[in-house]
């Protein structure tokens, strides 16, 4: 099997990466939304991305990936509980996927062959300390989107049913795509995500091109291609380990929060979840380029992606919402 195509041999989509980067420095964010056309590189990304991630401590074997002997969880039996380094987990929830399937149930086959009431754990264990990726995200059925708005906002996967009472972590980098002409996503969910960002094909023939060797080059000679990519994915992951460390140290200084309000203020953004998200995502990025204190121009560089998806629908203006956002930020911080 082939490994991820390399996150920094993607040509552009610099917002994506930007975003994708910040919620590994802090998963607390909450997660990415990627919209855009089909064959725009977001799937890839998150794969690269998760590939180059340096590797999680986890418990052997245990099915939520326990940090440590005592995080197992009761109802799982581990012959041994060996802490060792295991690949950030990256779970693809499909369209179509039952709740069982999401959330764990009854083991069956323990049932019948052993009469024993046994849980088979779901895609939100396997998730655990990861991430969860959504395709086509606005298609997913109404069901799941309330079982994962749940999920998202607890950290928690509850199962009642079935003589089952299950409690388990499920705290993960919820990562959604779509095509906007294909439908929209419910406000609910899309408050969820902590970033957006909007992608689309290379509007230049040189970019274009680019893309074509690099890919070529992917799939013709596999281990040359991933070899010359080598150095820069693992400058990426030095960085991000660096931003993690730094992250602990930022000074924020209160007009640098003052700007934050101010601007969410302005924008008309319901709730503060719009603040405290701008606030993260802004100090990812300040520990992602190594300053030591919070600025003005961190917010203004992540604000179009951390509150795009959080403006009040305006019929008389036609401009794009990242649009808006740079429009008020220019008004707010003139």
């Amino acid at each position: 099997m082939k490994a991820p195509f390399p996150f920094s041999a993607i040509v552009g989509q610099d917002d994506m990466k930007l975003s994708l980067i910040l919620t590994a420095i802090d998963p607390s964010i909450g997660g990415v939304l990627v919209f855009g056309d089909r064959g725009t590189g977001k799937s890839t990304a998150v794969r690269a991305l998760a590939a180059l991630l340096p590797p999680i401590l986890r418990v052997e074997g245990c099915p939520v990936n326990a940090e440590r002997p005592e995080d197992v969880p009761d109802w799982a039996v581990l012959e041994t509980k060996t802490v060792s380094e295991a690949p950030t987990p990256v779970v693809d929830l499909p369209l179509g996927v039952t709740e069982d399937r999401v959330t764990g149930a009854l083991d069956i086959e323990a049932a019948l062959t052993r009469g024993e009431k046994a849980f088979q754990p779901g895609l939100l264990a396997k998730a655990n300390r990861g991430y969860l990726y959504i395709d086509e995200v606005n298609l997913l059925e109404d069901h799941i989107v309330d079982l994962l708005l749940d999920v998202a906002q607890s950290g928690e996967n509850v199962v009642e049913r079935e003589g089952l009472s299950i409690r388990h972590a499920a705290r993960f980098v919820l990562v959604g795509s779509g095509n906007p002409e294909e439908g929209e996503l419910r406000p609910q969910l899309l408050d969820r995500f902590g970033l957006s960002v909007e992608v689309g094909s290379p509007p230049d023939i040189e970019s274009r091109v680019e893309v074509l060797k690099r890919r070529d080059a992917y799939d013709r000679d596999h281990a040359a291609f991933m070899l010359r990519w080598q150095a820069e994915d693992a400058a990426i992951r030095e960085r991000i380990l660096t931003g993690r460390k730094a992250l602990k140290k930022l000074d924020t200084p209160d007009e640098t929060l003052t700007d934050v309000a101010t601007l969410c203020v302005a924008l008309g953004a319901d709730g503060l979840r719009g603040e405290l998200t701008l606030l993260k995502a802004a100090r990812a990025y300040a520990a992602w380029r190594d300053d030591t204190a919070l600025t003005r121009k961190h917010v203004r560089d992540v604000a179009a992606m951390a509150l795009r998806h959080r403006l009040r629908r305006d019929p008389l203006d036609e401009a794009g919402s990242g649009t808006r956002v740079e429009r008020v930020v220019e008004e707010v911080f003139a």
